[in-house]
């Protein structure tokens, strides 16, 4: 009777360990897949990027310095190494602000935001756009699930037989922080 009560015990413990362990690499795996769609997010916009730039070429021959730099913001984040998320990010987020100037740039060209190339380009962009933000909170909420797991008892005991280790979440830039300069006066 008793070999059946340790044999049961063991069972229980193995079926816990399993459980436990089998949860974390779940959470390991969701997390390095919501990293992979934001990546996918980024090619995508990278892969507008040119339409937009030669198609606001065509109309504008006096904004060369906006458009230099969103090239060699794509060519930098095409470069940057897939495993350097933090490098990647930055990149990601400084591109962003310069696509902003580029469409604050289109305000001073009726003819450009006429434009039914230039509009579905934009459409595209501002929805890749909103893919990447969604994309980053998916990242983020996944993060916070598994580092709430490999922090939380019994199973951090699991997480630090087995190597596991927190992941950081992808930051706010400061700039998007600032407080934007709203004025009615003429």
């Amino acid at each position: 009777m008793t070999l059946i009560i340790v044999i049961v015990v063991i069972a229980i413990i193995v079926g816990i360990y399993v459980a436990l362990y089998n949860s974390l690499v779940q959470l390991r795996v969701h997390a390095q897949e919501s990293w992979s769609q934001i990546d996918v997010q980024l090619q995508r916009r990278n892969d507008l990027i040119p339409n937009l730039v030669s198609t606001v070429k065509g109309y504008s021959k006096y904004e060369a310095s906006t458009l230099e730099k969103v090239t060699q913001l794509r060519t930098a984040l095409n470069n940057v190494p897939d495993d350097d998320r933090a490098q990647k990010m930055e990149v990601s987020n400084q591109l962003s602000g310069t696509l902003k100037t580029l469409f604050a740039v289109s305000e001073n060209y009726p003819d450009l935001k006429a434009s039914t190339e230039y509009q579905q380009l934009m459409e595209e962009l501002s929805n890749t756009e909103n893919k990447i933000a969604y994309a980053r909170q998916l990242y983020n909420s996944t993060v916070a699930a598994l580092d709430a797991k490999i922090q939380s008892f019994p199973s951090n005991i699991i997480a630090k037989i087995h190597h596991f280790t927190t992941m950081d979440y992808l930051q706010v830039p400061e700039t998007a922080k600032e407080v934007p300069h709203v004025s009615f006066d003429d």
